[in-house]
């Protein structure tokens, strides 16, 4: 085998090695991207879940205030459908009830 092979070689090998190389960081930039996207939505999760405890809170009162038992008008709503990831309610679960 002479040295011209094993260059050829050894520049292969390094081109493959600065593709990946090149590969990983497009991953780390990307890995970066969704968590701070994820801490962001947690962010916004957090202070729905704050706003939706205050308004129950309010609605409550209201509805205490009017005579309304709240405990038998939760009873009567029946749950929400399952929704699918295109956001269209999913039949498959409705089947299975």
């Amino acid at each position: 085998m002479g040295l011209g092979s094993t260059a050829k070689k050894i520049q292969k090998v390094a081109d493959m090695a600065e593709k990946l190389y090149v590969k990983l960081n497009e991953l780390r930039e990307q890995m970066v991207a969704i968590r701070d996207s994820l801490e962001a939505t947690d962010e916004r999760v957090q202070q729905l879940e704050v706003e939706n405890a205050e308004q129950r809170a309010l609605i409550e009162a209201l509805a205490s205030e009017q005579g309304i038992d709240v405990e038998s008008v939760l009873a009567d709503v029946e749950p929400p459908e399952p929704v699918d990831e295109e956001g269209e309610a999913d039949e498959s679960a409705e089947a299975t009830t």
